[in-house]
């Protein structure tokens, strides 16, 4: 029986050396965000405050905050944007400028569009493009 519980204690330590990592990497990756956003997640993840102190202070729903934490934190780890950023040189400031916004922030396409002062049509065009050349230079490397 000792030798289970051994092997669990090693299972958990090595889980717990795993979630360290991943918040290592996300902490680090708060820099790419900016204005509410970067704050927020500021406030969550380096300052440990709790979700209620976050929206009392911010005036907003708990249910809001914890969504829109999730959300980041979610297309932080995910990295779409991250292969954006490692494949740059493809990309025109323009298309990066979509691609933050898109997969990073989660704006959608007609905001884009109204933000950028193109059309709809367009954005969707960079996102067709950028979503192929990651998908052949991901398929490149491997």
């Amino acid at each position: 029986m000792k030798n289970a519980n051994e092997i669990l204690s090693v299972a958990e330590l090595k889980a717990k050396g795993e979630y360290r990592d991943r918040v290592d990497l996300l902490r680090q990756r708060l820099d790419m965000l900016s204005g509410k956003d970067k704050l927020l997640m500021t406030m969550y993840w380096e300052n440990g405050n709790s979700l209620q102190q976050i929206s009392r202070l911010a005036g907003v729903n708990r249910a809001a905050i914890a969504r829109r934490i999730h959300k980041l934190t979610a297309r932080l780890m995910e990295g779409k944007y991250i292969d954006c950023l490692r494949y740059r040189n493809r990309f025109t400031k323009p298309e990066m400028a979509i691609a933050k916004d898109y997969f990073l922030l989660g704006v959608s396409q007609k905001k884009i569009a109204d933000k950028r002062r193109c059309s709809c049509y367009h954005v969707r065009q960079t996102l067709e493009k950028i979503q192929r050349i990651l998908a052949t230079a991901g398929s490149g490397s491997s």
